[in-house]
């Protein structure tokens, strides 16, 4: 079975950083799209920034010029670099895998902004 297995949530203060990391634990490839998303409390879960199948990458408005996101094929990881954070970013954090058939999505990390 397959699992995406994200890692380095936690506390941080408003302005500080945290590195998110996804890893898939099988060798699959994600064609289709390879992404963050995130879910706050009461609202929708939304991109935060992913890869396309073609290879762009893509950013939430809000995520721009403060996140960034990296793969590494090698160790089949995600990356998320995130810079210069808001209160507004709390959420939990999920990885996503889309090919081909199929849909995976890791269990969450939670990020907690405090201002």
């Amino acid at each position: 079975q397959v699992q995406l297995v994200e890692s380095g949530g936690g506390l941080v203060q408003a302005g500080g950083s945290l590195r998110l990391s996804c890893v898939v634990s099988k060798s699959i490839f994600c064609f289709n799209g390879f992404a963050w998303y995130r879910q706050a409390p009461g609202k929708q879960r939304e991109l935060v920034a992913g890869f396309s199948s073609g290879g762009r990458t893509n950013y939430a408005d809000s995520t721009k010029g403060r996140f960034t996101i990296s793969r590494d094929y090698d160790k089949k990881a995600l990356f998320l670099q995130m810079n210069s954070l808001k209160p507004e970013d709390t959420a939990d954090y999920y990885c996503n895998c889309r090919g081909p058939g199929y849909d995976y999505w890791g269990q969450g990390t939670q990020v907690t902004v405090s201002s």
